[in-house]
């Protein structure tokens, strides 16, 4: 049933995204006014929720991760950590060196129909906390639940993440078209939509060939320590990349995924461990993409950046994003709020951030998946004298 919800939610924006651009010709202002309020609404529930998709998301899965003890376990969670990382280091300087001369800052058109539009009112949601306490306290808890012989505060956020998945499924995907519909349409009708869609084509495209680099990288690692092909290792692989292709999910994938990286020569042991986990803590693909996407939303909106504050991004981003999978665009909606704290996004930047996303979710998520094959031979190659428990 999940990944039915991936594909239709893609091809929901892409028809709001088209709807948007259609109607921005021909809507009056009236009209268009009330889709802006619906914009203004949802994305002071968005800013709302995102504080608790952090708090959901993260202290679970540092429980669990806390709660398996074990040295193959320690080193599993660094080696896709770094993984993680270097994809969004890797990201951002080539969209460093690519994207300037790509992205121009978008202006406002001299014309009639560029016009500013604005919603007749709004509806203030305060978030319960920030973005960083939300952090703070995931990691607070989710240390404490690994160590507490109670089950009883594990449950409660565990029941706590099923009400935020709930209500990501429930509430925010199925509007998430609606909220895309009103930014094109905005854009539209105030002249900037143009220069926006041809920045779009040219980032898919760029990150598209990063993705295959980053593949390629990830399986010299991997030939370095296990001393095998890393072409023949990627080949035996590829089974795995286009059932994520189709499914554009990590766990449906597992099965397809456990088997390929056996036949690359990884005992069932050994894959049995690896893969199940790192589908939920391995994102390179994700990062990659997350990172591109919000340099070249900065480079569009014309934002300051420096190497300093995506460092930093990068680094919580490699931790933020753990364990959603799970959810429909559960990265990039974990994401949000290290975009707006660190980044200094709006709700109209957040939102390009999520439609470039979901356009390309299936080859995140299929490099996701081909990488765990990488990290499941640095595991195997480090611990081949170990007896595996």
């Amino acid at each position: 049933m999940l990944p039915k919800i991936k594909v239709n939610l893609l091809l929901l924006i892409v028809i709001a995204i088209a709807f948007g651009i259609g109607c921005g010709f021909f809507m009056p202002d009236w009209a268009a006014r009330v889709f802006l309020t619906f914009n203004a609404i949802f994305a002071q529930f968005l800013g709302f929720m995102i504080p608790l998709i952090i708090l959901g998301f993260v202290a679970p899965a540092i429980a669990h991760i806390g709660r398996s003890a074990g040295l193959m376990l320690v080193v599993t969670v660094v080696v896709a950590y770094l993984f993680t990382s270097m994809s969004g280091f890797f990201a951002f300087g080539v969209g460093e060196w690519i994207f300037p001369s790509l992205v121009e800052p978008r202006q406002l058109v001299d014309a009639p129909s560029a016009i500013a539009l604005t919603p007749y009112f709004n509806v203030e949601m305060p978030p319960l906390m920030s973005v960083m306490t939300a952090l703070v306290f995931a990691f607070v808890m989710g240390i404490c639940m690994a160590y507490l012989t109670s089950g009883a505060l594990r449950k409660g956020f565990n029941e706590f993440r099923d009400c935020v998945q709930l209500t990501i499924m429930k509430a925010i995907i199925p509007l998430l078209p609606i909220y895309i519909f009103g930014i094109f349409l905005k854009m539209t009708m105030e002249g900037e939509v143009v220069s926006v869609l041809g920045a779009f084509a040219g980032i898919i495209g760029v990150i598209f060939a990063m993705h295959i680099v980053l593949l390629l990288f990830q399986y010299a690692v991997a030939a370095l320590f296990a001393r095998r092909n890393p072409f023949k290792m990627l080949l035996t692989m590829m089974p795995a990349y286009f059932t994520a292709l189709g499914t554009q999910s990590s766990a449906a994938t597992i099965p397809v995924t456990l088997r390929q990286t056996v036949k690359t020569g990884v005992k069932e042991d050994i894959a049995g461990f690896v893969v199940p986990l790192c589908a939920t803590i391995h994102m390179s693909g994700s990062a990659m993409k997350i990172v591109a996407c919000a340099l070249a939303v900065m480079i569009m909106e014309g934002m300051a950046w420096s190497t300093g504050m995506f460092a930093g991004f990068i680094m919580m981003l490699g931790i933020t994003i753990v364990a959603a999978p799970g959810v429909p665009g559960g990265a990039i909606m974990a994401s949000l709020g290290l975009l707006a704290s660190i980044l200094g996004f709006n709700a109209d930047q957040q939102s390009l951030m999520i439609a470039l996303y979901i356009t390309m979710d299936s080859f995140g998520t299929a490099c996701n998946v081909t990488g765990d094959g990488a990290i499941a031979q640095i595991i195997q190659a480090i611990f081949r004298r170990k007896k595996v428990r």
